[in-house]
């Protein structure tokens, strides 16, 4: 008996690669597990430090005092309040008034941490700065203050500077690069020009001069930061502005009648931003690299606020307090790799050569 083989007619489609390139630009960066943690515990740390309050603070939440409700986080209550003698603000690392809080029926709810950033804590058993202890869990500065309300703290105004200092950055250097790749010409050579004048003045020397006629503040750093910040990211745009505006879809869009503006933000632009976002982890970086530098020499942020760069010059001052030290430079370490091993991740993924799995 005769018969055939039944033979597959089927074959098999090749695979093809579904989304957007944002969606795989995003796939690509997941499968950098290290920068993709790095970014999820860096985020982390940033909302940590945003509920700061509610993390470490000398004040409860909520105190049930002889039958009544007291927020003491978002009011002020005088000591008499709660039996005190006096109609000062209530400390409550007072022992007296902790007894008064939590005596009988009474309770109060405070924070994981209970110390602010000010916070000096009169009834200390060792002298500052003091090592770590079941009261102080990283210990106490040379002020006495508790260094782990330092950190926080800390912590919050370098990313926020960081952050402010970033977008600042970002949008002059992508205005500045957009008007010399574009236009290309004289208006190129004119702004090289004052980039590199601009650029050979003494960034430091400036700094102090301000310091030195006007009061420290974050506001003054920011704006004398950015005004050097902005030209690194402007020669990256630059060059793509140079490359993307010889394209067909450039020519195209200029032979249907669109202006220079639209042309600029509806096309160039979109196809420029890979340097941008790449720009965006490295720029956070060197930002709070330079306020924690600035603060170290004395010149950053005022008298009292937490900051990094002051742990440090505190750690200088007192080698014994090994504490102050160890901990400071854990914090900037940990920040500064974290946002490294993101922006490598990110020039990964927006890597042109990086083909889908």
């Amino acid at each position: 008996m005769s018969g055939s083989i039944p033979v597959s007619s089927s074959t098999e489609a090749p695979q093809t690669i579904s989304g957007s390139p944002a969606l795989r630009a995003w796939r690509r960066f997941r499968r950098n597990r290290l920068g993709y943690w790095s970014l999820v515990l860096f985020i982390l740390m940033v909302l940590l430090s945003l509920a700061a309050e509610l993390v470490s603070n000398d004040r409860p939440w909520m105190v049930r005092y002889e039958g009544k409700t007291y927020f003491p986080l978002v009011n002020d209550y005088p000591e008499t309040v709660f039996g005190g003698d006096f109609e000062t603000p209530t400390d409550y690392l007072d022992p007296f008034i902790q007894d008064q809080i939590t005596r009988g029926d009474n309770w109060a709810l405070f924070a994981t941490n209970r110390y602010g950033p000010k916070t000096l804590n009169y009834f200390a058993e060792a002298p500052n700065p003091a090592p770590p202890s079941a009261a102080n869990w990283l210990g106490t500065d040379d002020r006495g203050r508790d260094l782990l309300a330092q950190l926080i703290y800390g912590f919050r105004v370098s990313v926020l500077f960081g952050l402010a200092l970033t977008a600042i950055g970002v949008l002059l250097g992508v205005v500045a690069g957009a008007i010399q790749g574009f236009f290309g010409g004289k208006i190129d050579l004119a702004f090289q020009r004052f980039i590199e004048i601009w650029g050979s003045m003494p960034e430091l020397y400036l700094l102090i001069i301000f310091s030195a006629v006007l009061a420290p503040s974050v506001a003054l750093l920011l704006v004398l930061l950015s005004l050097f910040g902005w030209m690194g990211l402007a020669d990256y745009v630059r060059a793509e502005f140079l490359r993307n505006r010889q394209l067909d879809y450039v020519r195209a869009a200029r032979a249907m009648g669109l202006s220079n503006g639209q042309i600029i933000w509806r096309h160039v632009l979109p196809n420029s931003l890979t340097p941008v976002v790449t720009f965006l982890p490295f720029r956070m970086s060197a930002a709070i690299l330079a306020l924690t530098s600035l603060d170290f020499l004395g010149l950053g942020v005022p008298p009292g606020t937490p900051s990094l760069g002051e742990l440090l010059s505190q750690g200088k001052n007192n080698i014994d307090a090994w504490w102050i030290s160890i901990s400071t430079f854990a914090v900037l370490v940990i920040t500064l790799l974290l946002l490294t091993f993101t922006g490598d991740a990110l020039r990964d993924a927006l890597d042109p050569r990086k083909q889908d799995l």
